[in-house]
């Protein structure tokens, strides 16, 4: 496969354990460091088919640098083997390297932990993360009866009248489209009268649905969706004269977009992950690759269902691990995919509701709201904590500047030069991934940023108007309230240049709703947010409590080990001993619990896929200074009802009956600030680290010890104020993200047995978990190596000459 340039496609992948002792076996052969060499992977074996030797890589900074780094330590070890190990395995001018100004986005916080103490090991980090920055989501409803839609429905739900469909693929999609361009009038009709005021509202959702598939010029990625659900059914005539059957006559369309991630949310995420490869390990930044690149650091990545959140997931990893090249790549490698843990609030609908209904009746009930009072000592423990006393005016307030805004995108639709259109090629969102800065030529004639033009964001801002009070029944509704400020803070951020009158105030007003609906959403007092927050999360909250035990359970035996070796000397020890000190190195592979990889194609594992282990360093043969430093890194990569779910179950988890007399998890002076740090924005992210204490029995609870540290995220004090700083991140649309914040007193002790002790009433049990199933990266992945190939295609934008059909 070639790119548009014309040279080959290339990207990182994994190696099998295999196929890293075969690239052992081609460097020791023809003896040299550095020696590029080609694999063939067929049938889910490997082959070397050609040597290279001395090839360098071009265009690749990083290939260089490791091979300077390798030739002088072979210099080193042949003439000054005192110096070799002294000197840092980086270069020396990459010591201190000025940090460029596209990066630096993740500020300080008060939870980084110091130095590592010499009794002291980190053991294990557990990151549950936020999606980056994204477009709005959006949704388009509407009730179709045109026969081309109901036969497109009926074709791809295997012609059943009363099942709905779901068009995902391409081409599902461009069926749709045919299908939505014939039904569209060529001109927009006027309202004569009231009569015709449904029809021409049909008429512009349909505009509104062409538009939408008609992005990028092609379809590629997972980012648009449409069900198509009957409603209303007929009996007519068999085609064959013998009986009737059913056909349906209407049907509910729904699509979905947007929620895209953008340039700024891929950039936020790689960021974040570049820090915590510099302060959540020892070694300050280097210490982090050395364990990777030596078997001691054992990663596995989980994201949800969502688009968004893959690509943070994968751009996260790329900043991690220092890696180089195309998103799509990394994230088919490296990502495992688990709905059923990281999506979905289907298990606490029902008490969600209640909340909400709660919740408009304090809003819309025009009483100033007296529960709130902020002088107590725990001012988070009333119903709807965190509401502003006049939120009845406020609301009133969001609807007349809604209005405003609303009026000013409609003149720029209505007066939206289509020739520009001939001057700006199309968005394409998959190549808009492989960005991490603004599309300039948009910006500069005026163009909304990203994908969005006047039609659609007009389309975004006039639901939000109509949904937000229905002025025929005089009626609020308080669930828009999110979605108002979701819009107003991308157009603040991605499109200040419009420069639309009142945005900001509409902001600030939907900013003081929003900090307290938003976390009422989940529960209108603390008990309610510790059910809601249990039912959404328990999966999650157990997958957990299973990584902290299996991490405890390998540094028990591993430390078990050590010590019956130190109780023999080399001279004594049975060939026996050594094989069976071998083996203890090679570990079952036992926590990957996944309902899916990143490909959606089912991919059935071959019988010996369980047998499958995990390899550590032996320390015998190891050339480093810390052999047994093993650390466990697993990180979930989530929406923001999730870190709210798993928010609320660590700090309220001790007002459960089970638990009562139980001190919190978090001090008090962190729960107040948990309560005042409204919002969990982009990027927001819970971090659980274990040591191990090594100089304390086995046997006893102080053995491990874990850290919890929080941020809430994207910092949006730039949006709030007008400086330097703020003016430079305007121009960039991008926001920092806050450094981690702790939640436990500087010298408390967290063991392991009451973490497991106050999360265990809430989280799913490990026997209800799904057997293990084999890493994507290995073997029976590459086996079926045509269904990745033909997923990663389907993701990647290769060689495509898209023309204005969109075909």
């Amino acid at each position: 496969m070639r790119n548009p340039d014309g040279k080959e496609v290339r990207y990182p992948v994994l190696l099998t354990p295999t196929e890293k002792q075969m690239a052992r076996d081609v460097y020791t052969a023809f003896r040299q460091a550095v020696c590029g060499f080609d694999l063939l992977r067929s049938d889910g074996c490997s082959y070397v088919c050609d040597v290279n030797g001395w090839s360098f890589v071009k265009n690749s900074y990083k290939y260089y640098d490791d091979a300077a780094c390798v030739l002088r330590k072979m210099f080193l070890d042949a003439r000054a083997s005192h110096l070799s190990s002294a000197i840092p395995p980086t270069l020396p001018w990459k010591l201190n390297e000025p940090v460029q100004p596209s990066e630096g986005l993740t500020r300080q916080g008060s939870g980084i932990i110091g130095t590592f103490g010499q009794s002291e090991e980190l053991r294990c980090v557990i990151a549950v993360i936020r999606h980056g920055d994204r477009t709005p989501k959006q949704k388009v409803k509407l009730k179709v009866t045109e026969e081309k839609l109901l036969s497109l429905m009926l074709k791809y739900n295997g012609g059943r009248p009363r099942s709905e469909t779901k068009l995902k693929s391409a081409i599902q999609l461009q069926d749709l489209l045919d299908a939505t361009r014939m039904l569209v009038p060529r001109t927009r009709p006027g309202r004569e009268s009231d009569s015709e005021t449904e029809d021409f509202e049909h008429a512009e959702k349909l505009r509104q649905v062409k538009a939408v598939l008609e992005e990028g010029g092609h379809f590629s990625g997972i980012y648009r969706k449409v069900q198509l659900k009957p409603l209303k059914w007929v009996k007519v005539a068999k085609s064959n004269g013998e009986g009737e059957e059913e056909r349906p006559v209407e049907a509910l369309m729904v699509l979905k977009y947007g929620g895209v991630l953008t340039h700024a949310g891929r950039k936020q995420a790689e960021e974040l992950g570049r820090y915590f490869r510099n302060n959540m390990y020892p070694g300050e930044g280097t210490g982090l690759l050395r364990l990777h690149s030596t078997y001691r650091h054992d990663l596995k990545i989980y994201s949800s269902d969502e688009g968004r959140v893959q690509m943070s997931a994968a751009a996260f990893a790329k900043g991690l691990l220092d890696l180089e090249g195309q998103l799509t790549p990394i994230l088919v490698s490296l990502v495992s995919k688990d709905s059923s843990m990281l999506d979905g609030l289907d298990n606490a609908s029902i008490e969600m509701e209640e909340a909400k209904h709660r919740l408009n009746e304090i809003i819309t009930s025009g009483a100033k709201t007296v529960q709130n009072d902020e002088s107590s000592e725990s001012p988070w423990m009333v119903d709807g904590a965190g509401l502003p006393s006049n939120a009845s005016e406020l609301l009133t307030k969001l609807v007349q500047l809604t209005k405003k805004v609303t009026e000013q995108v409609r003149i720029l639709a209505k007066d939206e030069d289509e020739e520009l259109t001939d001057v700006i090629p199309p968005y394409d969102q998959a190549r808009a991934l492989g960005k991490t800065n603004i599309d300039v030529d948009r910006i500069a004639a005026g163009l909304p940023c990203g994908s969005e033009g006047f039609l659609l964001m007009y389309a975004r801002w006039k639901k939000l108007e109509r949904d937000l009070y229905n002025e025929r029944k005089l009626r609020f509704d308080i669930t828009q309230i999110p979605d108002v400020y979701d819009s107003c803070k991308y157009d603040l951020l991605h499109n200040a240049h419009l420069k639309l009158e009142g945005l900001d105030k509409l902001f600030k007003v939907a900013q003081l709703l929003a900090d307290g609906v938003i976390p009422n959403e989940y529960g209108i007092n603390p008990r309610q947010k510790l059910k809601i927050g249990s039912k959404i999360a328990r999966r999650l909250l157990g997958k957990l409590l299973i990584d902290l035990r299996n991490t405890r359970e390998e540094a028990i035996s591993v430390a078990d080990l050590k010590s019956n070796q130190d109780q023999h000397s080399p001279s004594m020890k049975t060939e026996k001993e050594d094989m069976e000190y071998q083996s203890k190195f090679y570990i079952k592979n036992d926590d990957v619990r996944r309902n899916s990889t990143t490909s959606n194609i089912s991919m059935e594992q071959d019988d010996d896929d369980d047998k499958e282990t995990k390899y550590r360093l032996d320390p015998k043969y190891a050339n480093v200074k810390t052999p047994e430093r093993h650390v466990r890194t697993r990180l979930y990569f989530t929406s923001e009802s999730h870190i709210h779910s798993l928010v609320n179950v660590l700090r309220y988890c001790n007002l459960d009956e089970s638990l009562q007399g139980e001190d919190s998890l978090f001090f008090h002076t962190a729960l107040d600030r948990l309560y005042r740090t409204k919002e969990l924005d982009y990027m927001s992210y819970i971090v659980l680290r274990m040591f191990e204490n090594t100089e304390v029995a086995l046997e006893d609870p102080k053995r491990f010890r874990i850290e919890i540290t929080f941020s809430r995220g994207a910092d949006l004090s730039p949006l709030e104020k007008i400086d330097s700083e703020a003016a430079s991140l305007h121009q960039e649309h991008t926001l920092p993200i806050m450094g981690p914040e702790r939640l436990q007193e500087v010298g408390s002790y967290l063991t392991l047995e009451k973490m497991e002790k106050m999360i265990r009433p809430f989280a799913m049990p490990a026997e209800d978990f799904p057997p293990p199933s084999t890493p994507a990266g290995f073997s029976g992945y590459f086996a079926k190596s045509a269904a990745v190939l033909e997923r990663l295609v389907n993701l990647w934008p290769f060689h495509k000459h898209a023309n204005s059909n969109g075909k």
